[in-house]
């Protein structure tokens, strides 16, 4: 069994979710918004940093994972996004987390099934696989996306890995 801290980065509103993994089957523990005020950079920055700090500390997540930069059409708004995933990266590693990466394309697929998914399926599936009454915030969604991604991927590598070892020790007896 393992927690999982997914965010979902934004440089004026940071998603985050938490799942618990075990077995194959996933449970909601928290999902939510860090929002940023002001039109400074580093206070808003700053109060990312805090507030995934905060996360960490309350629920001790084994594992985080976090969606990659893509690259938008403003070349400013792009370089806010991976200063704000930056410092959630800070955060987790000064928690001695280690970071998973992830698509937004990988996501979508590992949620949805489809890696050119729109918003609204994303939370649908969401809110499907983790049985929620209703549907989370797109920020919140997204997060939640990654967490269910990336423990999706650690159950197949581990799946594998599993096939991996009978065949050779098939192979070997």
């Amino acid at each position: 069994m393992s927690i999982i801290l997914g965010i979902d980065p934004g440089s004026r509103t940071t998603g985050f979710g938490l799942v618990k993994h075990a077995g194959g089957r996933f449970q909601y523990l928290a999902s939510g918004c860090i929002r940023t005020k002001g039109d400074e950079l580093a206070p808003r920055l700053h109060t990312i940093f805090q507030g995934i700090s905060e996360i960490i500390s309350q629920y001790q997540p084994q594992q985080f994972a976090i969606e990659q930069v893509f690259m938008a059409k403003n070349p400013d708004s792009a370089l806010k996004l991976g200063q704000a995933r930056g410092v959630a990266i800070v955060a987790a590693t000064s928690a001695e987390l280690s970071v998973a990466e992830y698509s937004a394309r990988q996501i979508k697929q590992a949620v949805v099934g489809t890696g050119g998914a729109e918003k609204a399926q994303v939370q649908h599936m969401v809110q499907h696989i983790l049985k929620l009454d209703g549907v989370p915030q797109s920020d919140a969604a997204d997060a939640l996306a990654v967490a269910l991604c990336h423990g999706a991927t650690q159950s197949s590598l581990i799946a594998m890995a599993g096939k991996v070892r009978k065949t050779v020790r098939g192979r070997f007896r």
